[in-house]
């Protein structure tokens, strides 16, 4: 039997897109819009908006509107970069940093849900697959 790359892709968008969809009432409790969590997830790993929309695959333009969203709400902020006093970078706040937290525990618990239906031995496979697909060539 053969394995299309294109409906095992197709499957796990699937399968993000349902436990995302499990957390969105979490996520509107904590004031969040299902993109703008994953800008405010992202916040430390890329401090820059254009890093940001760059990681997330986002338009640049779509990443100003969550970012001032996100800093309106209090979540993040931003701060002249010491390195170069033209650029802005974020900076989660304290509130930003708990409500990430919570969000992605909740996406945690979700897809916990989900592996639950697996074997912890097939658990153990697909971290070791997952790993594999990802690290470079």
């Amino acid at each position: 039997m053969s394995v299309d790359g294109a409906q095992l892709w197709t499957l796990n968008q699937r399968l993000l897109g349902v436990v995302m969809d499990a957390c969105t009432g979490e996520l509107a409790e904590l004031g969040l819009e299902t993109k703008e969590f994953f800008v405010l997830a992202e916040v430390e790993a890329s401090p820059y908006p254009a890093e940001i929309a760059t990681a997330l695959l986002l338009p640049r333009a779509s990443v100003t509107v969550y970012v001032r969203n996100l800093v309106a709400k209090g979540f993040i902020r931003r701060e002249i970069d010491d390195a170069d006093l033209r650029r802005h970078r974020l900076v989660l706040t304290a509130e930003g940093t708990e409500a990430r937290d919570r969000a992605l525990a909740a996406l945690a618990a979700e897809y916990d849900r989900r592996l639950a239906r697996i074997t912890p031995r097939d658990r153990t496979e697909l971290q070791r697959i997952l790993q594999e697909m990802l690290s470079p060539a």
